[in-house]
Order: C-alpha cells, then sequence, then structure tokens
C-alpha cells in the first residue's frame, strides 16, 4: 500500500508546493536514522544533520501527515502537565529545566522560521481565558508564579473589559495574555523544516514505513523496510500513536485521542478583526477546551472537540460548529468551508516522554497538546544527547511514566471514564 493524502484539512488545502521524495529502495549506511516526518523527527534530523552526521529520515506517508500538520497550531510556553505536577514528580530543579527549554522552545522556533525563511504565516500572541469564577482564581495564581517564580515578564492579565475588547464574545471573565507564544501554519512549518533538512543533508524518505528494528553487530542497529534497510549507528523514533509494532514497548505509555477542527468560509479582513482583534490564538481552560484563532486568509478556524472512544458515531463538524457559535453567535450565517480530525498521543500524566530503549536507540512521544513548540526543540535535545551531551534530554528521561489501565482491551472505556468526572468538572 502506497502513502496516505494528507487529510482533507484547510492546511493542506492551503500548503505551500513541497518535494514529493521517493520510496527507501534497497540499502543505506548512515550514522543516524530517525522515523517519523512530523516536526520533532525533522527537527531532529535538522540538528543531527548539522553536527556533522549523514541522516536518513524515514516517513511512512508525507512529511506532516500526522498531528504536526494539521492541530490547532497554537505554540506555547510549559508543558501540558503544568509545572506544579512536574516538580512533584522530578523535583524543583529539574522542572525548571522543563520550563526553560519550553521557553527556548519558543524562540528556537522563531530563530528557525528567519534563518530558513520558512514561510508559515507566524503572528504573535496567545490569551488563556476563564469560563468560571474558578478559572479567574486560577489564572491570578498562575501569573503570580510565572511573573515572581520564574521571572517571565511577557504575560499579563486582562480583566473582563480588556478582554472584550479583543474578542467580540462575552463567554470570558478574563484572560492572561502572552505575547511570546503564537500561532502559524502548522504543515507549512513542517514542510519548512523537512526542507531545510534536505538543505542541510538529510536523506527523506516518504512511503516508506519502518516496520521494525534490531541490533546489527555492536555499534549498529538495522531498521527493516518494505523495500529495504537502513543500517545505522543511532534510531530517533517519533512515531507517537503511529509508531505502533515498531516499538510497541512504547505503545501502553501513550493514548490516541480523537481531535476536530472547522475553518469558515473567509470572513474578508475587517471581520475577522472583529472577532480577534489582536490576532492572538485563544484557547479556555475547561478540560475539554475550545481553541481558536485566525488565519493569515481571514477565516477563523475552531476546534473544541476531543473523542476519546475511538468511535466516529458523531457528527464531529456539527458538534464543533455548535461550539464555535457558543463563543461567536454572530458567524451563524458563515459557512463552513473545511472540518477534519485525527489522532494525537496524551500521556497519563500529561507529561512528555522521552527516553532510550537501548544506548543508541532513542524516542520522542507524548506532547499531549503542547507539541508544536515543543516537539522542534526536544529534537535539538535528543542531537545533543546523540552527540554525547545529554543533560537537558535525560532531565525529560528522568520525568516517571504510568502505563495506561485496562490493557489493550480495558485501557479506552477505562479513560473514556475517567474524561468524563472531567467532563461534569467543566460544567461546575
Amino acid at each position: 500500500m502506497g502513502p496516505l493524502p494528507y487529510v482533507s484539512s484547510y492546511y493542506a488545502a492551503s500548503a505551500h508546493a513541497a518535494s514529493a521524495w521517493p520510496q527507501l529502495q534497497g540499502s543505506i549506511e548512515c550514522d543516524a536514522c530517525v522515523v517519523g516526518g512530523g516536526i520533532a523527527g525533522c527537527s531532529a534530523a535538522l540538528h543531527l544533520a548539522e553536527t556533522g552526521l549523514r541522516v536518513v529520515l524515514l516517513e511512512e506517508h508525507r512529511i506532516g501527515w500526522g498531528a504536526s500538520g494539521r492541530s490547532g497550531a497554537q505554540a506555547l510556553f510549559g508543558v501540558a502537565a503544568g509545572q506544579a505536577k512536574l516538580e512533584r514528580l522530578i523535583g524543583a530543579q529539574d522542572a525548571r529545566v522543563v520550563w526553560d527549554v519550553s521557553v527556548a522552545g519558543l524562540a528556537l522556533m522563531r530563530e528557525r522560521i528567519a534563518r530558513h525563511g520558512i514561510r508559515c504565516d507566524w503572528a504573535d500572541g496567545h490569551l488563556l481565558t476563564a469560563v468560571k469564577p474558578r478559572h479567574e482564581q486560577e489564572l491570578h495564581a498562575e501569573l503570580h508564579e510565572l511573573q515572581d517564580k520564574y521571572a517571565y515578564p511577557s504575560v499579563r492579565y486582562l480583566s473582563r473589559a480588556e478582554l472584550r475588547a479583543q474578542l467580540a464574545t462575552d463567554r470570558y471573565l478574563g484572560a492572561l495574555y502572552d505575547t511570546n507564544s503564537g500561532h502559524l501554519h502548522p504543515l507549512n512549518y513542517t514542510l519548512g523544516l523537512a526542507a531545510a533538512a534536505r538543505g542541510a543533508g538529510v536523506q527523506i524518505f516518504e512511503g516508506t514505513r519502518a516496520l521494525r528494528y534490531a541490533p546489527s553487530g555492536t555499534a549498529q542497529v538495522r531498521v527493516t523496510t518494505a523495500d529495504g534497510e537502513i543500517r545505522a549507528r543511532h534510531l530517533v523514533l517519533c512515531g507517537n500513536v503511529y509508531l505502533g509494532a515498531t516499538a510497541p514497548q512504547l505503545a501502553s505509555k501513550i493514548m490516541a485521542v480523537a481531535t476536530y477542527i472547522v475553518a469558515t468560509e473567509p470572513l474578508g479582513e475587517e471581520r475577522a478583526r472583529q472577532l480577534i482583534a489582536n490576532n492572538a490564538a485563544v484557547a479556555d481552560m475547561n478540560w475539554v477546551l475550545d481553541y481558536f484563532r485566525r488565519s493569515a486568509d481571514h477565516r477563523l478556524l475552531f476546534g473544541g472537540r476531543v473523542n476519546y472512544s475511538g468511535l466516529r458515531s458523531f457528527d464531529a463538524p456539527a458538534a464543533t460548529r455548535a461550539r464555535m457559535l457558543r463563543v461567536f453567535p454572530q458567524l451563524n450565517d458563515v459557512r463552513i468551508d473545511y472540518a477534519w480530525g485525527g489522532e494525537v498521543d496524551i500521556t497519563l500524566n500529561r507529561a512528555p516522554h522521552f527516553g532510550r530503549l537501548a544506548p543508541n536507540v532513542y524516542f520522542l512521544q507524548g506532547f499531549s497538546g503542547h507539541g508544536i513548540a515543543l516537539t522542534g526543540i526536544a529534537g535539538q535535545l535528543v542531537a545533543e544527547a546523540v552527540a554525547g551531551t545529554a543533560g537537558r534530554f535525560d532531565v525529560f528521561a528522568r520525568i516517571p511514566h504510568g502505563t495506561f489501565p485496562g490493557g489493550a482491551a480495558l485501557r479506552r472505556p477505562a479513560l473514556v471514564l475517567a474524561m468524563l468526572y472531567y467532563r461534569i468538572k467543566d460544567m461546575l
């Protein structure tokens, strides 16, 4: 079977023309093999090549085919687990390292976009909004922590009146506004990283699944594909939920959940500006959250539905549109031009999951919805580890990760029951 096409999304429809890379035929020997052509894999390949290594990147379908190319595209500081949980898991000192890496990831993203001329519609600004009074209290506590504990200067609190001047909705009570975070076109960004990696000497193969890997001698690993093999000194696995049988020992640490986004018809610049005056990306504080932003061609992109069950029986586009109208009822007359969904990975504790399966086999997964910026710098961290400077990578590798309960048969029903609790909590 050949590579699957991109999901029919706004991003695929508006992507820049990109190279179609060949399928692997035959055998190649290299220094490092990277599996997965999303942001993490493209970033890892680029950084490894910049250290002078011979690098091969394998992607089962197309570059950016998975979550990297169809996400909500909000680039944020921190990790989904939150700093307080990280401190409980690995201590305050290591939690601070994770924080610093996440902020450096935003700077790295901007630097790459500028250095490689990646046309991906980057826009500054993110609003984290309060739906209910307890959210307001949590936002004030977070602001205090960010400013006093982490000396993070780019965030401030917006009152309801200040927020109403930025968002044309009465739904929110206040918000944290961060000028350092932002949003972009995720598929064009991923394609830009792949082009930069190719420019640095990376050999890229699409339509090529890594079926299995095994040691090859004392210092090599052999990666088998349908029509060839790679023999490499190092292997970096960046396939997340799509690795499957390639690395089955990782599957129990992450769960695939389906997310959905709609894109309106073009609204025109004036109407789009009326919705979000400062062009920030927006997300609320509910567990099952709404998130939205303007596109460069003046559409509203809105995500607001998550499916934990694995079933596809409900009308996701209609449900997502209904959530959009709850925020912006004035869009009732607007046509939906695109509606799409796909799987992203979450971990049990919502912290990223990095580590080694062998001394020369590394993996990056479990970004839990915080991947746009963090995946990019994760690629830098794994390249550092391959080069022998593993300090930052090993901090992430020390984060403990539980196995989703219930085994293969019951882990998803158990998750659905757990998520029901949080959905009820959102209503209170």
